[in-house]
């Protein structure tokens, strides 16, 4: 069921430069039963507060002085300091639309705003990213294994030639010396395949 993630709260930080409007925003994010950890009228304070905050979304004006809410929004994703971004604009253009995408916003909202139209831009937003985090994740996982395999065949190849004997001795051999020694086979293969280069 998806009811019981949903009441999760997440941390939101809010930029608008107009008051009244960020006021409204912040009022029905904590109905929400979200926490609004921040507020910024621009987007180098934006940036600042993601940095100190590290918020799970950030809803932001497009519209906003010293830095607009797309610069921002490419300076936070690449330092992946918020999870998500929702853009607000006045401006229904597609030209903003195609530029929030190249950053990697994941939602936009025309104003005004109200209750019915937010909530669910912010749940969309939130959900999304959980997924995409899920599937960075499971890509980093398989990364991973990929590498420790390719440094690990590395090792059993030192191995076998050094030592003169089969593929799966060499293996056992490896298997062993990481159980004797308390460390993992990557490690293991590290340091062999290290060594080896600096006899080479």
């Amino acid at each position: 069921m998806k009811e019981s993630s949903e009441m999760i709260s997440k941390n939101i930080l809010i930029a608008e430069d107009e008051l009244i409007t960020r006021m409204d925003i912040a009022e029905i994010i904590k109905e929400a039963q979200h926490n609004v950890v921040g507020e910024a009228s621009d987007g180098f304070d934006c940036i600042e507060l993601c940095r100190k905050h590290r918020p799970d979304l950030v809803i932001m004006d497009i519209k906003m002085p010293i830095l607009d809410g797309i610069k921002a929004s490419k300076i936070i994703m690449e330092e992946n300091i918020a999870g998500c971004i929702v853009l607000l604009t006045a401006y229904n253009d597609k030209e903003y639309v195609e530029e929030a995408k190249k950053v990697g916003v994941m939602n936009y909202l025309i104003k005004p705003i109200d209750e019915k139209s937010i909530i669910p831009a912010i749940e969309v937003a939130l959900s999304r990213n959980e997924e995409m985090r899920a599937i960075k994740s499971e890509v980093e996982k398989l990364e991973k294994k990929l590498e420790d395999r390719k440094i690990i065949e590395k090792a059993k190849g030192i191995i076998m030639h050094r030592e003169k004997i089969s593929e799966e001795e060499a293996y056992c051999m490896l298997r062993n010396m990481s159980m004797k020694k308390r460390c993992s086979l990557r490690t293991l293969a590290e340091i062999i395949v290290k060594t080896e280069t600096v006899t080479v």
